[in-house]
């Protein structure tokens, strides 16, 4: 089973994101579905472009930009090996959608404004702060995910938890769209500045609590995936998943071991069934699941 492993460093780091507060619903841009083209050649040239036009500038050495490509293409075999030995075969879908994306554009540390790109594709799949307590999950763990909620290319999905974007953006090459919900404001809003310059456009963004969805969505969610910690299902997801829908939720106490990834799956009359997958360690899901577990705790 993947697990997420955090040095003591890092889970300071992230700890700050247990103390942040919700902030008012802020719709973000929201693009208008389409099928999601990065530039056709990914060069040294079109990452400090994109970088720019992101609001990110950075400057790499065609050395340095060489030395991470030549760790994806290791990176891409681990994840294949991976998948296949997660569930039988991967899904060619998902390794195409990694092999388009230029994970070193996700990696950024956005509260001290420095790029991370050189740490891209490390040999050891491992989480990346990438400041006001979020991270970039490791990209075997995100693969997985990936797989396990069986994507398809009409589904509309919600994701709770922007992060970095990265999760959005892979999804955003398979499924039809993505609408994804980022509590922290100040990450929110400049991770919805990401996605423009890859020519993905079919992923709407806004800072908001995850907690309560999306739900001027009309119809729903063919799949939610939430890449942080809840200590239960919030019943407006459970509300806003169609019938026929996946979930994939991380279950468990905030930075304590034994949280668990649960899929849930709604049938076609709406009945809901859950399965206990594999053992997990993400950032707490904050704002009203906070107050409603602190408030249970207080009644105890």
């Amino acid at each position: 089973m993947f697990r997420r492993t955090f040095s003591a460093a890092l889970l300071a780091s992230l700890a700050g994101r247990a103390a942040a507060q919700p902030t008012p619903a802020a719709a973000l841009a929201p693009a208008s579905p389409a099928a999601a083209t990065p530039p056709a050649k990914w060069t040294r040239e079109a990452y400090i472009a994109a970088m720019q036009a992101s609001g990110r500038p950075h400057e790499i050495s065609a050395g340095a930009f060489d030395a991470i490509q030549r760790r994806k293409e290791s990176a891409l075999k681990s994840i294949e090996r991976y998948l296949a030995q997660r569930f039988g075969k991967a899904d060619p879908a998902v390794l195409s959608a990694f092999a388009a994306l230029p994970r070193e554009y996700y990696h950024y540390q956005y509260a001290e404004k420095r790029s991370l790109a050189g740490d891209a594709y490390e040999a050891e799949a491992k989480p990346w702060a990438i400041g006001f307590g979020s991270a970039l999950s490791d990209y075997l763990g995100q693969a997985y995910m990936t797989q396990a909620l069986q994507p398809k290319p009409t589904d509309t999905v919600l994701e709770i938890g922007t992060g970095s974007g990265f999760q959005s953006s892979l999804l955003s090459r398979i499924v039809k769209s993505v609408y994804s919900i980022e509590i922290i404001e100040p990450l929110g809003k400049a991770v919805a500045n990401i996605y423009q310059p890859l020519s993905i456009t079919n992923v709407s963004t806004k800072v908001g609590d995850g907690f309560y969805g999306w739900p001027e969505v009309a119809g729903g969610f063919d799949s939610i995936i939430v890449t942080c910690a809840a200590q239960f299902v919030p019943p407006a997801l459970f509300k806003q998943l169609k019938p026929g829908g996946r979930m994939l939720i991380p279950i468990g106490q905030p930075f304590k071991r034994g949280q668990f990834l649960f899929i849930y799956a709604k049938d076609a009359d709406g009945k809901v069934t859950s399965r206990k997958d594999v053992g997990v360690f993400f950032i707490p899901m904050t704002g009203a699941m906070m107050k409603g577990a602190a408030a249970g705790d207080a009644k105890q």
